[in-house]
């Protein structure tokens, strides 16, 4: 049974790196016993994370016409690879019940696809509201998902400019990013965390106050140093 001391210690540890940020922030942990999340951030749109049930889904559909493509979407998330992908599964309606489907199959039987493009100049998937719990379960279950193995590969061959936060830690990774409508900006990341007791999901977040999307990336560095050092604590939360 985890020590209430443990957990106390572990929460006022990020509560203090939470403070010295310019930024709401947030991690969730899917472990095979349990998921949990630390910080005030814990939903929001899932801009480019979204990418990868996409892609999964693409591939199922027609491999051949989706598997180039497929590299460019998640090793440079590029965005109108990923339109294409997206045009590829039928109507909008279509598409969004696709994805939300490889979603669902991560064991995130919740979260809902969009369909419409809510915001001029960004896709519409993009938009989806994915809490970081939620998310944090999809990649603990990745592995277990048919067809997921070449994504998962590609989520460890991101290019230079998206190797940050637990990418820049050689683990396999995708990130999300964009403005909101508050004048903040988000950044958001999702990987498959090894660890002596098994494969873990994590998701982590940050918001960051001063609009700036360099800002971001420093602040999911710091959250991914955080993480990792304290894996063996947060072994026993």
């Amino acid at each position: 049974m985890t020590s209430r001391p443990l957990e106390l210690a572990l929460e006022a540890s990020f509560e203090q790196l939470s403070a010295a940020v310019p930024a709401d922030v947030g991690i969730a942990i899917a472990r095979p016993d349990r998921t949990y999340s630390l910080g005030r951030w814990w939903s929001g749109v899932a801009w480019s994370t979204i990418k990868v049930p996409l892609v999964i889904a693409a591939l199922r559909s027609d491999w051949l016409r989706a598997k180039d493509l497929a590299v460019k979407v998640i090793t440079e998330s590029d965005n109108r690879a990923s339109e294409q992908l997206w045009s590829g599964l039928g109507d909008p309606a279509e598409a969004a019940r696709r994805v939300q489907g490889i979603i669902a199959e991560g064991g995130d039987a919740a979260t809902v696809v969009e369909s419409r493009r809510l915001r001029r100049g960004y896709t519409a998937f993009g938009q989806t509201e994915w809490t970081l719990q939620r998310q944090a379960r999809f990649a603990a279950e990745l592995p277990s998902i048919p067809d997921s193995a070449d994504v998962i590969d590609l989520m460890q061959r991101l290019t230079a400019g998206h190797k940050w936060g637990l990418a820049a830690k050689g683990i396999a990774a995708k990130g999300g990013w964009g403005p909101g409508k508050n004048g903040y900006y988000l950044v958001r990341q999702f990987g498959i965390v090894p660890t002596p007791s098994g494969q873990w999901g994590v998701a982590l977040a940050a918001e960051v106050h001063d609009g700036v999307f360099e800002t971001g990336i420093d602040v999911l560095n710091t959250l991914s140093d955080w993480l990792l050092s304290r894996l063996p604590g947060l072994a026993r939360y």
